[in-house]
């Protein structure tokens, strides 16, 4: 099976032990703690469950300084993107800054329980300069509008650095028991499965006919022996479709559209970037970590709004040391419906030309769908329109 990114074996930094996670969670509550945000909070469960292999904790400024101009951690380590926990001025409470252990409580669950224990290396200030190169680096763009951007900047200028011991995977594990997997849980399954190549496919949207080809065509041309559907569950921006409605209408399409025993229905928990080419480097990287032998890097990978050229994502992958990461990438073209051709083709493969091609926008979906109007079969099957349907008009019914 392909190594963990940066290690021999996965270590993730969830407590799996029952006794010393309680002992930890007993400690916690007399610990000086912290509300942090949902960025952090996201990616401690992206460091429990391993999909951030070989990490121990997060960054300081240095290290995500390094991550952000030469993608790698000053030891060397290839990595593409800062994991931090920064949170506002006001929120270091005399206890906190000289604590050198300190309890990391989760935002995202009622009550607000510890996610995390954490040992404390250093408490630095980020100034504005480093503020900005950080996200110019990242993101390539310091727009405001840009919402990796505005969620980034909103976050304060304290940087709280150190290891940390998972306590929780957040709501995940409950509100998603089919589908939130840890990188171990899905290695063992793919183990379970008997298969070696592995393609991973990201979505943080339900899939229609075009990505459901583009997997497909990927399965054949990797000769690959499944396909990982692996889709985001934690925080997106406004205006996209919540969590349970991609499963139920994804979990709907593989059950009735795939082959018996060629798809693995998974989720993590994070909250998406939209840092575009960085992050499909992130995505190939805790895929490796998760037993993946290959990841689909289509059209405007991770990307939002205008920021980011329609293949930036894939060249990215040209631009890294060939020693970085031991999981290669599928090259994926945008996917349509060719009305000459009479099936889906990836346009590079395609000799017709744009007037052929079905195209939807996706404000003309949430139209059609709103109002109750069906989707052409050739965009989406009726089966899962019908699920994304009762959503959209669900939420114009509260409007």
């Amino acid at each position: 099976m392909i190594k963990p990114h940066g290690s021999e074996t996965l270590n993730p930094l969830y407590v799996a032990d029952d006794a010393r996670r309680a002992e930890l969670l007993k400690e916690a509550e007399n610990l000086p703690s912290i509300l942090i945000s949902s960025a952090a909070a996201a990616s401690a469960v992206m460091l429990g469950s391993g999909y951030f292999n070989p990490l121990s904790g997060y960054m300081n400024i240095a290290e995500a300084t390094s991550v952000a101009e030469n993608m790698a951690l000053p030891d060397g380590l290839f990595w593409p993107t800062p994991v931090m926990n920064i949170v506002k001025a006001e929120q270091i409470a005399e206890v906190v800054k000289n604590a050198k252990r300190i309890a990391l409580l989760d935002p995202n669950v009622e009550g607000n329980p510890p996610i995390a224990v954490m040992d404390v290396e250093a408490i630095e200030t980020l100034s504005d300069r480093q503020r900005e190169a950080l996200i110019d680096k990242v993101f390539r763009t310091t727009d405001r509008e840009h919402p990796g951007v505005a969620t980034f900047a909103s976050l304060g200028d304290q940087v709280i650095s150190g290891p940390i011991q998972v306590l929780n995977y957040s709501y995940f594990r409950t509100d998603f028991p089919d589908t939130f997997r840890t990188a171990i849980e899905i290695r063992e399954e793919i183990v379970q499965m008997g298969w070696n190549k592995v393609v991973a496919f990201q979505t943080r949207n339900p899939m229609h006919r075009a990505h459901e080809e583009l997997c497909k065509i990927a399965l054949k041309e990797v000769g690959a022996d499944g396909i990982l559907i692996h889709m985001l569950l934690g925080k997106l921006k406004p205006g996209d479709i919540p969590a349970d409605v991609r499963n139920a209408a994804i979990r709907k399409m593989v059950e009735l559209y795939f082959p018996e025993n060629t798809v693995l229905i998974t989720g993590y928990g994070f909250d998406m970037l939209y840092a575009g080419p960085r992050e499909a480097l992130l995505h190939a990287v805790f895929r490796q970590n998760c037993g993946c032998t290959h990841l689909i890097v289509g059209r405007d990978h991770a990307g939002v709004g205008p920021y980011y050229g329609a293949f930036d994502a894939q060249t990215i992958f040209d631009e890294i040391p060939e020693t970085a990461l031991e999981i290669e990438i599928f090259r994926g073209d945008h996917t349509v419906w060719c009305n000459k051709c009479n099936k889906i083709m990836m346009m590079r493969d395609c000799p017709h030309e744009p007037e052929d091609y079905l195209f939807l926008s996706g404000t003309k979906v949430r139209e059609m769908l709103s109002e109750g109007e069906m989707l052409p079969p050739e965009f989406s099957h009726p089966e899962v329109a019908e699920i994304l349907m009762a959503y959209y008009q669900s939420e114009a019914a509260e409007a």
